[in-house]
């Protein structure tokens, strides 16, 4: 660190001259010489020059007669501009220094007798080792008494299966004995550097790194180590402790360091009997570029210090139980999880996954269940820590077991049932428990003549769920059968049981007892947050089967076709899935909680079907106007006839079902109808007021308002090289841009129009009006011979029109010969594309940046009917002049891509590099 010295020292010069002789001003001068020849932040000193400089002017210092006061004052000031509580300034007539003997100048003996009783060491049970250090011994002491030092406490030590090291009784020590503890435990390769410490009054920095070699046995890096500390830890032993937490070796238990310092000196201020208390040097650690000094360490487990050695016990018991927990856990997923291709990946990452931080059971349960969680992207799989040990329950399948006699039946589906007949003819169906059934039953013929008699004839169907805790998975696929036709047949689900190693599908039943309620009429679920196992599942089909709408609330998602095993002899438990339970598209079930299509309270949920219900009742009619609209307005009628066939398609397989108001219509249809033509530019929307067109005929500005456009449409700057940059975001209409033409020549093309060179940045210009897209193409273009920039077909009125340059325009032209560079992004769209695309198909500008949006010349809102949807689509067609084919759905490809926030400096580097070039050529 270079030694400079600030302008502070000559500015208290200065300002001492201003004031009396008293001797505040000498006093102050002094401190100052001081520090900055020995704190250890000099780069911090300059913001002192404004403190004391006002001090000083002001003459409150030369009010202070009481010394002790005038102390009590400097130290405020300093530590206040320096923000280090370490600097104080004390009045000491009476003091006498006293050098503390360091302990390499001390006799061998003595040596010997102060090591011995300031390092504890003892062995616990479950071998655990206990070395309590009450002082870092210094390398020089360390190598006099090394071989008592390996005989009595390494060699020992390094037998331990784990270690307590107890430094919160360290106030003492040696930070040159740090890197032998930090080598002690770690391996001898690689080195690494661990510290760095600046010493101020010498103006060096000294680093520290672990050691190749040490006297005695390493304990290591697998081993646990706990280190234990307290609010009187202080110096060294900080360091140690700061160092072996940040390189992840040890865990820290017990209060929070008392924050010390490397080195701190009493330095009295010549001339008199002040003393100024300085840290001369200070220490950075290259692994986290922070320090340990002042803040103090900050333990991981937060706990008084005494009761850190308990603490420690503990925690070191749970360490010492991992492998065993992961191994359990390990064995479990082996033998039970059911996605059996995800097995490979667990088990590796249970063998590979270094569980340093956990300091818990419930640490280590948290741990295990976020990153299996991560690794299987399966969320049914969970590590639970099961506070008291609470038992495991599971559900017996046997309780779903049915009577054999006929009264008994009757009973159970009484209980379990209920049919009604509701406003408008709706039927009513509220199952409480799925039990098990099988076509051809005495339990399916007493369900045909109870449920699906009474309810044959209505014109919708609730089945209710929302008081629905579970039951037996087999009778879903009867109770499906009855909702569809007979004479399809569809697959329903499939069940992968891992434990059994069988796969079971089910499908419609190709003969049932009672009559079919069919695949026409509307279905609607109820469900509650109650609503749970099979219950969750029938709601799940419904919807994947688009066979009806899920209306309440979200359910419980405490289905996971899972078994839990608790882990011998701790509180952790996994639950892992055996069954996958895949629907008819293929796609496995994870559980979580079934999201109803209409999401609202569970006891609102009746009324809300009669809403939806009536809904659904003109859902064909919007669709088909939406098809009507496509098709007589689309750019391309054969996509529009194709997409038309597509949304009538959808609606008859159901898949309009979970529409349940105009908004989620309008996303669906928008979704329908992307996906089919490949147009990101069609879209629906929902509208409560009728839009205003896009096209209205535009206001002409009035004077006033000429300036204020133009400073809102325009940015100009004349950019080195004589190269013009020019920034416009949105294309506006030809009778506005002729209305401000006069102040739009002398404002902003005027100062652009001489240039040897031009930027037109349309990055942030989403488009507008096409009308005025000739008239600013012509200005880059000879007037003769006219160009033809690009045709446009209009499929409303199956006209095309070819768009060309003009004849004439006000002002004068930038001509065909200087380069145009327009930049580019993904926000560039609509008519912005059309001047973009035009000027790269003729040859008259470089495009540098992203590719533009892709949008529509001109797009129209039609109302659907005569509801609040409106559909925006396409209308026109921009075909190339050079190609004669279509690019808007595309965008425009730029000549040189790049990120658009870089678009502009490589557009200057490019003109930079065509200039060179053309100079050399010359």
């Amino acid at each position: 660190m270079a030694h400079h010295t600030p302008p502070l020292l000559l500015m208290l010069l200065l300002c001492t001259l201003s004031v009396n002789s008293s001797f505040q001003p000498a006093l102050v001068l002094e401190m100052a010489k001081i520090l900055l020849e020995n704190y250890c932040f000099p780069e911090n000193l300059v913001g002192m020059e404004e403190a004391i400089q006002q001090v000083i002017n002001s003459g409150e210092i030369l009010q202070i007669s009481d010394r002790k006061t005038l102390a009590s004052v400097l130290t405020n000031g300093v530590q206040g501009a320096l923000n280090d509580p370490r600097l104080t300034v004390s009045y000491e007539p009476n003091f006498v220094p006293v050098m503390p003997q360091m302990l390499p100048s001390l006799p061998i003996e003595q040596q010997i007798w102060l090591v011995r009783n300031s390092v504890k060491l003892d062995i616990l049970d479950n071998n655990v080792g206990y070395l309590r250090m009450d002082r870092i011994v210094g390398e020089e002491t360390a190598t006099k008494l090394g071989s008592l030092l390996r005989d009595n406490i390494w060699d020992k030590v390094a037998r331990t299966s784990s270690l307590i090291l107890d430094l919160r009784y360290s106030t003492a020590g040696e930070l040159s004995g740090v890197p032998f503890i930090i080598s002690y435990f770690s391996d001898p390769e690689p080195l690494f550097h661990i510290d760095a410490v600046y010493d101020r009054p010498s103006n060096t920095t000294k680093e520290l790194w672990t050691m190749p070699s040490i006297m005695g046995e390493r304990y290591g890096k697998k081993k646990d180590l706990i280190i234990l500390t307290s609010k009187r830890t202080m110096g060294a032993a900080e360091a140690v402790a700061y160092i072996l937490k940040n390189l992840k070796r040890a865990i820290t238990v017990g209060e929070r360091s008392a924050g010390g310092s490397v080195k701190v000196q009493k330095i009295r201020i010549p001339q008199s009997e002040f003393y100024i208390t300085v840290p001369v040097a200070r220490s950075v650690s290259p692994i986290t570029g922070h320090s340990w000094e002042v803040s103090g360490v900050s333990p991981t487990v937060n706990i008084l210090a005494k009761e850190a050695v308990a603490k420690a016990k503990s925690l070191l018991a749970v360490r010492s139980a991992i492998p065993k927990v992961v191994q359990s856990i390990a064995d479990v997923i082996r033998r039970f999880y059911v996605f059996t291709d995800r097995v490979p990946a667990l088990l590796q990452y249970l063998q590979s996954t270094d569980f340093f931080s956990v300091i818990s059971e419930e640490d280590l349960a948290v741990r295990l269940n976020q990153d299996l969680q991560t690794v299987s992207e399966d969320p049914r799989l969970i590590i639970k820590y099961m506070q008291d040990n609470a038992a495991i329950l599971e559900e017996d399948p046997e309780l779903y077991n049915i009577p054999d006699d006929l009264e008994s039946l009757k009973k159970l589906v009484d209980t379990t049932i209920k049919v009604e007949i509701l406003l408008n003819n709706t039927g009513y169906l509220r199952i409480d428990k799925f039990v098990k059934s099988y076509a051809g039953t005495k339990l399916e013929e007493l369900m045909a003549k109870k449920v699906w008699d009474p309810l044959k004839d209505t014109n919708n169907l609730i089945i209710d769920l929302r008081y629905n805790t579970g039951g037996s998975s087999t009778s879903l696929a009867l109770i499906l059968s009855y909702l569809q036709d007979t004479s399809q047949k569809r697959n329903f689900f499939t069940i992968y049981d891992q434990i059994q190693n069988t796969t079971i599908e089910y499908d419609s039943l190709p003969q049932i007892a009672g009559p079919t309620y069919g695949s026409k009429r509307g279905v609607y679920v109820l469900t509650s947050y109650d609503t749970a196992s099979t219950g969750e599942e029938f709601a799940y089909l419904i919807q994947s089967l688009h066979r009806g709408t899920v209306i309440g609330e979200i359910t419980s998602g405490t289905l996971m076709h899972a078994k839990s095993f608790q882990i011998e002899g701790m509180s952790i438990a996994i639950t892992v899935p055996f069954i996958n339970f895949v629907d008819n598209n293929g796609e496995c079930w994870l559980g979580g909680g079934v999201v109803p299509d209409a999401i609202g309270l569970a006891e609102e949920a009746v009324e809300h079907v009669y809403e939806i219900a009536d809904f659904h009742q003109g859902l064909k009619f919007l669709i088909e106007e939406t098809g009507e609209l496509l098709e007589k307005h689309y750019t391309s009628h054969d996509v529009a006839l194709m997409a038309s066939k597509v949304l009538l398609s959808k609606w008859a397989e159901g898949i309009y079902r979970s529409v349940v108001d105009f908004e989620s219509l309008a996303s669906q249809l928008t979704a329908d109808l992307q996906e089919t033509s490949g147009d990101h530019r069609l879209h629906v929307f929902h509208c409560d007021v009728e839009p205003e067109s896009l096209h209205d005929v535009p206001k002409i500005p009035t004077a006033e308002e000429v300036g204020h456009i133009i400073d809102a449409l325009f940015k100009i700057e004349l950019l080195p090289g004589n190269v013009g940059y020019v920034r416009f975001n949105m294309m506006a209409d030809v009778e506005v841009v002729k209305a401000i033409g006069p102040q739009l020549i002398k404002l902003v093309w005027s100062k652009i129009v001489n240039t040897d060179a031009l930027i037109i940045d349309m990055r942030y210009n989403t488009g507008g009006y096409s009308t005025a897209i000739p008239l600013l193409c012509t200005y880059f273009f000879d007037a003769q011979p006219l160009r033809h920039l690009y045709t446009v077909f209009d499929r409303t009125t199956t006209t095309t029109t070819e768009v060309m340059t003009l004849p004439q325009v006000r002002g004068p032209r930038y001509g065909s010969s200087k380069d145009v560079y327009i930049l580019t992004s993904q926000m560039t769209g609509s008519a912005a594309e059309v001047f973009t695309r035009s000027m790269k198909d003729l040859n008259r500008a470089t495009i540098i940046g992203e590719p533009t949006m892709g949008g529509s010349l001109s797009s129209g809102t039609y109302q659907i009917g005569d509801s609040v949807l409106y559909a925006s689509i396409p209308n026109q067609v921009v075909l190339s002049a050079i190609t004669g084919k279509e690019w808007s759905i595309l965008g425009v490809e730029p000549h040189v891509i790049a990120q658009a926030n870089d678009a502009l400096t490589v557009a200057q580097r490019l003109i930079a590099a065509r200039h060179l070039k053309r100079a050399q050529g010359k």
